[in-house]
């Protein structure tokens, strides 16, 4: 049998209603703990396939479905519990998810790995330098096209959080350097295709002067953040 989840702990895990107490007692009887996984591979993943459902501050991702795992172990890291023990507790979650929300399996084997490492490593740390959030405001060039890359490093965002161009016809492109699939779009107009790897999505419409709202189609990444304000003079 394995030992009783500790009150504090258990306490904490009231804040993550998806994860089952049982996984978090396999993990601190020794079963599911730490595996070494590759955390740069896994803030990958996480990013890709977790943070449109969570908030996870080193990750930058914004997630409103799932529990902010930085508020979920906050309380148990300060009493000292393990980062081990809490890289099993994610594993197992993968692996068979409480709650009905999150699907079973998302991610597998060493890629399952990976992300527990990841998530345990960094919970309550702030993102990298090579992280960022939109910021600053994206112009039209002669040729009134706009430029809104995405977030090089996979998080959810774009580099701009707003961007100006002239009345008329308006070109909207976002390069996406990373591997997580993003589009770009305008609400209740066009939207470019999904891309990855250094491709760029685009569209072209012709624009009355006024405020339209620029935002990624991939499900969950507006909700995570993905959109911003193009105004048009």
């Amino acid at each position: 049998m394995p030992p009783a989840v500790p009150r504090r702990l258990a306490d904490n895990l009231k804040l993550l209603p998806a994860l089952a107490l049982a996984a978090a007692a396999t993990a601190l009887g020794g079963c599911g703990g730490g595996g070494g996984g590759d955390e740069a591979k896994g803030k990958q993943l996480f990013t890709q396939k977790c943070g449109a459902c969570h908030v996870l501050e080193n990750a930058g991702t914004k997630g409103v479905q799932g529990p902010n795992l930085d508020l979920a172990f906050e309380k148990s890291i300060q009493d000292g519990l393990g980062r081990s023990t809490i890289e099993g507790v994610v594993k197992e979650q993968i692996k068979l998810p409480q709650g009905g929300v999150m699907p079973a399996k998302l991610v597998t084997g060493s890629d399952a790995d990976a992300v527990a490492a990841y998530v345990a490593a960094a919970i309550g740390k702030k993102g990298g330098a090579t992280g960022g959030g939109p910021s600053g405001t994206a112009k039209a060039n002669a040729q009134n096209v706009v430029s809104i890359p995405t977030d090089p490093t996979g998080q959810l965002a774009y580099q701009f959080k707003s961007a100006t161009a002239k009345a008329g016809k308006v070109t909207v492109e976002s390069k996406n350097a990373s591997s997580v699939p993003h589009d770009i779009a305008l609400q209740g107009g066009p939207s470019g295709s999904v891309v990855q790897g250094g491709a760029v999505s685009k569209f072209t419409a012709n624009l009355k002067p006024g405020s339209y709202t620029f935002y990624c189609t991939v499900p969950g990444h507006e909700q995570a953040g993905m959109k911003g304000t193009l105004t048009i003079k």
